[in-house]
C-alpha cells in the first residue's frame, strides 16, 4: 500500500541530501581534531539559534492552529523539543570551558545565524505545510551530524554523558515526530495546500544556510 505523504518525504529528504563535502568541520571533530575554542563557538552559536528556531516553531504552530491542525501540532512539538534541548545545551558549553562571562559578550557570526534568520522568515512567509516538508527534509541531516558529534565529543574529548547529552537529544530519530510530519503533508496533500517546488525551494536554502553554518565554524583559526 502507497503512502502519498510518506513516499514525498523520502524522495525530497533524499534529494536535498547535502553533499558531504558541504561540512568541513563535523569530520574534524570526529577526528579529534578541532579545537575547544571551535566547540566553544558551537556551544554558544547554538545558544542564539535554539531559542530563536523556537520562537519561529510557536508562531508557525499559533497561526496553523486553525486552518492546518495537523502542521500545529508538529510545530508545537518542535517549539517543545527546542525548549529541552536549550537546558541541555548548558552542559556542553560548561564543558567547553565557557564561562557566564564570555557567554554574555560572545558575539554571533552572520554565517551560523543565516539559518535561524531564514527558519524565522519561514515562519513568518510559508505555507506551514511547504515548512513541514522542507524542515523535515532539513533534520535528517542535522541528526546525522549530532550523531557524529556526539560519538566524537565521548571518544575524542572525554566528554561525560551530561555534555553530549545536547547532541545525543537530536541524534535520536523520532517516530512521534515522523508521524505528525506525515499527517501534515498527508492533509496537504489531500486538500490541495502543498506546493512540492516551493517546499523544494525552501529545503534547498534551508540546506545552503546549514551548510554556511558548518562552513564559518570550520573556517575559523584551530
Amino acid at each position: 500500500m502507497t503512502h502519498p505523504a510518506r513516499d514525498l518525504l523520502t524522495t525530497t529528504t533524499a534529494g536535498l541530501a547535502p553533499d558531504p563535502r558541504s561540512n568541513p568541520l563535523v569530520p574534524r571533530i570526529a577526528r579529534g581534531e578541532a579545537s575547544r575554542r571551535t566547540l566553544a563557538a558551537l556551544a554558544l552559536e547554538q545558544s542564539w539559534v535554539i531559542p530563536a528556531d523556537r520562537r519561529a516553531f510557536l508562531h508557525l504552530a499559533e497561526r496553523s492552529a486553525t486552518t492546518d491542525p495537523e502542521a500545529a501540532a508538529y510545530f508545537t512539538t518542535l517549539a517543545e523539543g527546542e525548549a529541552l534541548a536549550g537546558d541541555r545545551l548548558d552542559a556542553f558549553t560548561r564543558a567547553c570551558g565557557v564561562d557566564e562571562a564570555e557567554a554574555a559578550s560572545y558575539e554571533p557570526l552572520p554565517g551560523c545565524q543565516a539559518y535561524p534568520a531564514y527558519v524565522a522568515w519561514l515562519a513568518l512567509n510559508a505555507s506551514s505545510a511547504d515548512v513541514v516538508l522542507a524542515l523535515t527534509a532539513n533534520f535528517s541531516a542535522w541528526g546525522g551530524y549530532c550523531a557524529t558529534i556526539a560519538t566524537a565529543l565521548r571518544e575524542q574529548y572525554g566528554f561525560t554523558e551530561e555534555a553530549c547529552a545536547f547532541f545525543d537529544f537530536f541524534a535520536e530519530p523520532s517516530a512521534a515526530l515522523d508521524g505528525m510530519a506525515t499527517a501534515a503533508v498527508q492533509a496537504a496533500l489531500d486538500a490541495g495546500r502543498l506546493d512540492e517546488r516551493r517546499a523544494h525551494d525552501y529545503g534547498r536554502l534551508l540546506q545552503a544556510y546549514e551548510a554556511n553554518f558548518w562552513s564559518t565554524l570550520g573556517d575559523m583559526p584551530l
